[in-house]
């Protein structure tokens, strides 16, 4: 086999194999290199095995609430971690394999697995191969940060990938980290039936959030029986017979927890470490990250890096974009851009928060003239007649434009919901135009066109 190829794409996480398919379909011969599991972050530690883990708790948590809706339990419901464990694992290896087979089979499309390397511009060398391209396209994704705390080494710790092969449940589960992943774990844990702890070093969860939403989360996951730890300063482990002492420095509280299970949920961080990129002439910023231009390109002539390891962007979505941007500029002769793209996304506890755009916190600091309408879930029908009114959902409108700024649904259905708003947004329409949709009912999405039409001036 020749090692000369038109195109090296390193990572087989969402942007690679996508990008795979459209070079080869344009009848470029592609090397794919795969250092472990097809599909990356989203496939195999990250969204499709948690949010099946996300089902189980919800499904366990409806089943506890049965009286509520007039369904009657006989006996305390039995949570089966193993049978729990193995549907997330089927979930995640079924994809997996659909997209090795997939990139396997594809014409054009060589696959080497192992850990790949730059020696040089356009050279990468995996084991004692080496092989050359003049396009190279990084999608190497990343992992979970460890803390450099006091103690952290005589742990044993999880972080999201471990966590994902405990088929018993914790005795008692402290997550270090009050945000995204951290939550997500907490809520389900405690669901399963675990005492569950966050620790959290800032004076509130989510903090990227705004305050109002930051604290109805603390009041949704505290409601359920997990105890919050804020302004945790100064956070130290310690071995204990029960699995690990967790030290806090907190205004109230006991200074000390004792928790069977550590997960640490703190960031995460771009797996660009280990393949000598200043080879490539590719820089990477002070966390790691890969810069790049608004194409996506780097600081390396034909290189360019997509994904978690650029540091524009977290998510499946935003990675599956970064492909949409690179194929469409070198196969279709557009130029799009990054900084064209709105940010969306979603938290997924229950009920889950779904955002997009700025929140309120940014768009008062722009200076521009605001309105904004916030409704409370409890004046939702759909909300209602499920018996889920906890949440709210509130949007920031440019009073001089009148383009939609952001807008953030926590609520039943808040993942779906804020699309919506989102797909307004990227057409780039007047508010308005959403007010006066007809939307179907009953349904959470009914109510944004109430919502704007409740928009009030606020002051900066």
């Amino acid at each position: 086999m020749s090692n000369s190829f038109d195109a090296i794409i390193i990572g087989a996480g969402q942007a690679g194999p996508a990008l795979a398919g459209r070079l080869t379909s344009a009848g470029r011969k592609v090397l794919l290199i795969e250092r472990k599991l097809f599909g990356g972050t989203c496939v195999n530690t990250g969204c499709m095995p948690t949010k099946a883990l996300v089902a189980s708790a919800y499904a366990a948590h409806l089943a506890r609430r049965g009286a509520d809706f007039g369904v009657t339990i006989d006996t305390p419901i039995r949570i089966n971690m193993k049978r729990i464990w193995q549907r997330a694992d089927t979930v995640s290896s079924t994809a997996r394999n659909n997209i090795e087979s997939w990139l396997k089979g594809m014409d054009n499309c060589t696959i080497v697995q192992g850990h790949a390397k730059f020696i040089g511009p356009h050279e990468i060398v995996v084991g004692r191969e080496t092989y050359t391209a003049p396009q190279i396209f990084i999608n190497t994704g990343g992992r979970a940060v460890i803390p450099d705390m006091p103690g952290i080494d005589e742990i044993d710790y999880l972080t999201n990938t471990g966590i994902l092969q405990l088929d018993t449940l914790p005795e008692h589960l402290i997550v270090i980290g009050g945000s995204y992943i951290g939550l997500e774990f907490a809520q389900m844990y405690r669901r399963f039936g675990a005492k569950v702890t966050i620790v959290e070093k800032g004076p509130r969860l989510v903090s990227r959030e705004d305050e109002d939403v930051s604290e109805a989360i603390r009041q949704i996951v505290e409601a359920e029986g997990i105890e919050c730890r804020l302004n945790a300063e100064c956070i130290s482990f310690k071995r204990h017979a029960k699995g690990a002492q967790v030290s806090v420095d907190c205004s109230s509280g006991a200074p000390a927890i004792i928790g069977s299970h550590v997960l640490l949920a703190i960031g995460r961080l771009p797996n660009t470490d280990d393949l000598d990129v200043e080879k490539a002439g590719i820089e990477r910023d002070e966390r790691g990250y890969i810069k790049v231009h608004d194409d996506l390109s780097t600081s390396a002539d034909g290189i360019w890096a997509l994904g978690d390891c650029n540091g524009r962007g977290a998510f499946t979505h935003t990675a599956y974009n970064d492909f949409e941007i690179v194929a469409a500029n070198l196969l279709d002769g557009e130029d799009r851009k990054v900084s064209a793209r709105i940010p969306g996304y979603a938290l997924y506890i229950d009920p889950p928060l779904g955002r997009v755009g700025l929140n309120e916190t940014q768009a008062r600091k722009s200076g521009r003239p605001l309105l904004i309408s916030k409704r409370p879930m409890t004046r939702v029908g759909r909300a209602i007649e499920k018996d889920e009114t906890k949440g709210f959902m509130k949007v920031i409108v440019d009073a001089e434009t009148k383009k939609i700024l952001g807008a953030a649904i926590l609520g039943t259905g808040g993942d779906e919901a804020i699309h919506g708003i989102l797909d307004m947004m990227n057409a780039d329409v007047d508010y308005e135009k959403l007010q006066w949709a007809v939307p179907i009912h009953p349904t959470v999405s009914e109510l944004i066109p109430t919502l704007l039409g409740d928009l009030k001036p606020v002051d900066n």
